[in-house]
Formats: C-alpha cells, sequence, structure tokens
C-alpha cells in the first residue's frame, strides 16, 4: 500500500451530506437495545462500559440483571463486593466493574449520586476514558462530543484514507478530530450511535457490504479502490503462555477444595481450585503422557483413572507434581480433562486433576482456602477457567 499521509479535507455540503445520509439509515435500520430505550446516562454508562471487549448479545442478559441488583448509582457505590462480582461474573475483565464502583462512590461524594453533564468532569471518574465520556456526554447530554472506538476508527480510516496506525493511542487525537468536523451539532448523540451500528454490521473488518452502506459515495478510499486497505493496524502482541495444573480435591463430604486468589491483580478476589504452576516442557509431556494413556483404555469414566497403587501414584510428571502440592490426596492417574483461556496478554493452559483425601487424614486450609460443594459453588464468584473446569465436574456424572 501506497503511503500518503495528506490529510483529507471535506466542504460543509460533504459533512451535511453525511449527516443526512447517516442520520436517515440510522433511522431506519438501527439496532434496538435495551439501553438505548431512554438517555438515562446511567444506564448508558453500564452498557458502554460492559460493551468493552464483550459482544452485544452477551452483554444484554447481564446488562438487565445489573440494574436489577443495582438501580441506582447509589446502589452501585454500596454493593457488596461478592455481589458485584457475581453480577459480573462470565464478562470478564473484572477491573471494569471495580472501577464502576469507585466511579459510583465519587459520584455519590462529588455529585449527589448523579452523572456529571460534562466532559471534564466524566474523564476524572475512574474507569472512564475518552470514548466512554464522549459517549455518555453525546447520548445522555446531547453534546457533540466525539465516541471513538474500533468501529469508528474504521469508518473513518476508509472515508479519509487516515494511513495512521488505529493500535497506536496517539493516533485517537486525528480520529477525535474528523468526527468533531463531521458530527451533527442537532443530533450528536444519535450520530455518534449511528457511526457504532455502520462499523458494527456495515463498514466491517471483512466483507465490508459496500453497496449498501449510506456513505459509499463519501469514501475517498472507495473512490481510490483501496477500500480494504484501511484501516492500517498494527499486528497484535502475542498471548504470553502459562502452564498450570488445577487441583479438584475431594473430602469425606463430597467438598471441594477452593481458593481465594489475592486481593490485586489478575483475577483478584476470585475463587478457583488451586492451582500449580508447571514449565511448558513439563506441562507437554503430561498431555502426552494422557493422549497415550487414553489411546490404552475403551471407554474412559472417571473411576479408570484411580490409580490402583501407591508406586503407581507416584510414577510420571503428572503424579510428580500432584505428590508435591498435597502428600494427603489420592490422586488419579491422569488428568479428568484440559482447559484453556485467553485472557488481554495471557494465555492459561491447564490440565484439571482429581483427588481424594486419604483416609484417616485431614487438610490443613490456608486463610484463602475453604471446602464447598458443587451445589453451593453458585454462592462464590468463579473466573471463566474456573467455570470451565466445574463444566469439566459436571459432565462426569459419577464423580
Amino acid at each position: 500500500m501506497t503511503t500518503n499521509k495528506q490529510v483529507i479535507e471535506w466542504t460543509e455540503s460533504q459533512k451535511q451530506e453525511m449527516q443526512t445520509n447517516l442520520l436517515a439509515w440510522y433511522d431506519k435500520e438501527k439496532r434496538l437495545l435495551p439501553w438505548r430505550e431512554n438517555k438515562d446516562p446511567y444506564r448508558i454508562w453500564v452498557s458502554e462500559i460492559m460493551l468493552q471487549q464483550t459482544q452485544v448479545a452477551t452483554v444484554i442478559p447481564y446488562f438487565h440483571r445489573f440494574l436489577e441488583w443495582f438501580p441506582t448509582i447509589t446502589d452501585l457505590a454500596e454493593a457488596p463486593e461478592e455481589k458485584l462480582l457475581k453480577a459480573w461474573e462470565g464478562l470478564g475483565y473484572y477491573s471494569r466493574v471495580r472501577n464502576m464502583q469507585e466511579a459510583a462512590q465519587t459520584m455519590v461524594e462529588k455529585f449527589d449520586g448523579n452523572m456529571p453533564n460534562n466532559l471534564k468532569d466524566l474523564l476524572s471518574l475512574k474507569g472512564i476514558g475518552p470514548y466512554t465520556a464522549g459517549a455518555i456526554a453525546s447520548i445522555a447530554f446531547d453534546l457533540p462530543e466525539p465516541a471513538v472506538d474500533g468501529n469508528v476508527m474504521r469508518v473513518y480510516s476508509r472515508l479519509f484514507c487516515i494511513e495512521d496506525d488505529i493500535a497506536d493511542p496517539k493516533s485517537r487525537k486525528i480520529f477525535e478530530q474528523k468526527v468533531r468536523e463531521t458530527i451533527s451539532h442537532d443530533r450528536p448523540g444519535d450520530f455518534n450511535q449511528a457511526l457504532m451500528d455502520l462499523g458494527a454490521t456495515i463498514c466491517t473488518p471483512t466483507s465490508p457490504k459496500i453497496e449498501i452502506d449510506p456513505l459509499k459515495n463519501l469514501y475517498e478510499s472507495y473512490k481510490q479502490g483501496r477500500f480494504e486497505d484501511f484501516p492500517v493496524k498494527k499486528k497484535k502482541v502475542k498471548s504470553i503462555p502459562l502452564y498450570y495444573v488445577a487441583l479438584a480435591i475431594k473430602n469425606k463430604k463430597n467438598e471441594y477444595l477452593l481458593r481465594k486468589r489475592p486481593s490485586e491483580g489478575l483475577l483478584a478476589n476470585m475463587w478457583t481450585f488451586p492451582l500449580i504452576e508447571v514449565t511448558k516442557s513439563e506441562y507437554e509431556k503430561m498431555v502426552a503422557d494422557w493422549k497415550n494413556y487414553l489411546l490404552d483404555i475403551k471407554e474412559p469414566t472417571l473411576f479408570d483413572f484411580v490409580a490402583e497403587s501407591e508406586e503407581s501414584l507416584l510414577s510420571g510428571v503428572f503424579i510428580e507434581q500432584l505428590d508435591k502440592a498435597h502428600k494427603t490426596v489420592a490422586w488419579q492417574k491422569q488428568p479428568i480433562g484440559e482447559v484453556t483461556h485467553i485472557f488481554s496478554h495471557r494465555k492459561w493452559h491447564m490440565l484439571l486433576a482429581h483427588g481424594f483425601v486419604k483416609e484417616n487424614e485431614t487438610m490443613r486450609l490456608q486463610e484463602n482456602e475453604t471446602w464447598a460443594k458443587v451445589s453451593n459453588f453458585d454462592d462464590f464468584v468463579f473466573p471463566k477457567p474456573q467455570q470451565k473446569m466445574v463444566a469439566i465436574l459436571n459432565n462426569l456424572s459419577n464423580i
């Protein structure tokens, strides 16, 4: 692709054509979404935070439940952390909801429990950046502020042949300026939402529907035959792989051992089975041994995996790791399942081990550990990897 950093400027008639065509399309084709039922800034804020890194279809039921549990900013500010995290369970990126509560507490303290109605005060709140502030300001308060996300950058890069890397934070100012130049001052909220819908449904990253795009005649990149060269985006940094053995330990009361994670860092204050970190080579050897084992049995069940002798418990890399972890547990020969999960910059690989506390043995629990029956798991906040491991247990009905 040839590089052309020349900034394309529009006439007033072109800006008016964009506004007219885009808003007419939006009035006819806009998505019916629950947070668009009114201009309540709280509802708009909740939806915008949930929609970060999460698909619309996934967000809708969470949105309804969140507003049922926390109907006002004050309710959110005063919510117990366990309930707050439970409301978010499954959405991931839990720092989002923690930041929301901190922002709600600030609004109670400084703004009488109301959402501030100007950009400066919105940006002072924890977790509210330029995009979210612009969305709230324009949709709830009719202020002509840009709300620039990936959809908007894609549309504008194609409209103006903007070659700046959309993954570079410094590029945001370029796109914000272009939106400011073209935004409707009569309907700024609808204008921003129309851009969001256009990028999500028509001007998509791949296979864009240019023939039915209301802005077809305005795309400079389309006129130049370079439509799909935009946006310019550098490759993502690869996720760092981490390898674990997760310990599903069952006691005589049919309860499983759960461990609470530290109060800071990834998955803070959430519950999982205890995890042992292993090296990549150890993990790959465990997986290879497990697959070879499965080839030797016809119809594996949970109890086919139970070691038959003390000697067999202490053989192989997998069992060596488990024996280091808890000598009071009778471990099964092989994993009962494998789980992978991708976070923003990390990819977890986990083998799920299963064991029973030995007869006449008791386990001394750490302060951050507890026993819980599967039927009571709903009382705990589980991150997505833990939910996947619980699903493996539930599928083995003879546990």
